[in-house]
């Protein structure tokens, strides 16, 4: 999922266009889900979902409806929100239920926890001692 900020007007048939599917160069691509989330002027926030990732696919599916992207942000992947003070670059550990959540999101049991799992629920990695 993504927070997109739109330049331009947005007309409802490009909403439906974009969850339709638009050709782009590398085959036809949709948004899965498109929800307003704010804005004012030129300006408008959508969050959006995909089912696939390409190749900076949001920017070019907006573009292909003449509105141009001036901001873009992941919020989650799948089930597992982004706290907003995670900097590109940067990763946090999963919990264990984010893990577990991960793993029913694609119709798979997950694992079983293992020693290394710490009472909240994140896993440490393995460090040797120096």
């Amino acid at each position: 999922v993504y927070a997109v900020r739109v330049l331009g007007e947005v007309a409802d048939g490009m909403l439906d266009r974009l969850r339709q599917g638009v050709r782009l160069d590398d085959g036809k691509a949709a948004i899965a889900d498109i929800r307003y989330a704010g804005g004012s002027g030129a300006n408008h926030w959508y969050h959006v979902s995909l089912r696939e990732g390409r190749n900076r696919e949001v920017r070019r599916l907006w573009e292909s409806q003449g509105v141009q992207v001036s901001r873009l942000m992941r919020v989650s992947f799948g089930p597992v929100s982004l706290p907003r003070q995670l900097r590109p670059g940067k990763y946090r550990e999963l919990t264990r239920q984010e893990i577990v959540a991960l793993y029913r999101s694609v119709g798979l049991q997950a694992p079983p926890a293992s020693r290394k799992h710490v009472a909240d629920g994140a896993y440490r990695r393995n460090r040797k001692s120096r």
